[in-house]
């Protein structure tokens, strides 16, 4: 009896330590730093809190398969001289915190002026830009790069192996001139309606909305509202718990989701 007792005790002692083990190796929950371009996107912590080179705060490490099926998207800034920096800085950030690939292109490499005040310099001119999934185009000075034959052509010759377009403000005269909005319902900068729709008669041009969603085309309303459009491409490509990371991130409370109009979706 004796025995069969002491037999019993070593077995739940065993049992409890197999128990313990597996408990405890579930709850080893690593973090990492949202991406943000620095070295630190690659560091990994075992505590929550702020990340010790840039400081941001902390998120729970996706799932090893996850992150390996998961699509790492190419993103083609397109920036012209006199570019809106709100057209393409909000946007830029959302991509990248979503952990896109973002690359800036112009007609060459030469210094560009946003709204004349910030210098920007291009990744690559048109000649030697890399292939990207998304291109996309924003308002500031636009007119010249929509009637530009050389940029034209360059987006039309990418278009079989473009997989969205993405345009914020008056950049939807860039893609009108594509032949882009053709039979397409479009939306650009509250003020450039009328013209959007004279110079278009065969897009459906909206006002009153943040964003209009074709499917492939992608046009929104004007400056912020290219921040909505973004958040619903990174909601369509990586789910919308995605997008609201993003946007509480961004501390961006304007963002409603399902604030456009989608009336197409890519096959």
């Amino acid at each position: 009896m004796q025995k069969f007792f002491y037999t019993v005790v070593i077995l739940l002692f065993i049992l409890s330590k197999v128990t313990y083990g597996k408990s405890n190796t579930s709850s080893n929950t690593l973090y990492v730093c949202p991406p943000c371009g620095g070295t630190c996107d690659d560091s990994v912590y075992t505590h929550a809190g702020k990340c010790t080179h840039c400081t941001m705060t902390l998120i729970t490490k996706p799932a090893v398969d996850a992150q390996e099926n998961q699509e790492k998207m190419i993103i083609c800034f397109y920036l012209q001289d006199g570019v809106e920096v709100l057209d393409f800085a909000g946007p830029m950030e959302a991509f990248s915190y979503a952990g896109f690939k973002v690359f800036t292109v112009s007609k060459t490499t030469q210094p560009i002026k946003s709204q004349g005040i910030l210098t920007v310099t291009p990744d690559f001119s048109i000649k030697d830009a890399p292939p990207y999934d998304i291109l996309a185009v924003f308002g500031g000075n636009a007119s010249p790069t929509s009637r530009d034959p050389e940029v034209i052509d360059w987006i039309k010759a990418r278009k079989q192996n473009t997989r969205y377009f993405f345009s914020v403000c008056t950049g939807a005269f860039i893609f009108g001139r594509a032949g882009l909005l053709d039979s397409l319902t479009a939306t650009t900068f509250h003020l450039s309606i009328e013209d959007l729709r004279r110079s278009f008669p065969k897009t459906r041009v909206l006002t009153g909305v943040r964003y209009v969603d074709n499917g492939k085309v992608i046009t929104t309303a004007g400056i912020s509202a290219g921040i909505d459009g973004a958040l619903h491409l990174i909601a369509k490509l990586k789910g919308a718990d995605e997008a609201r990371r993003i946007a509480e991130m961004m501390e961006y409370d304007k963002w409603v989701p399902g604030q456009g109009l989608v009336v197409g979706e890519t096959k």
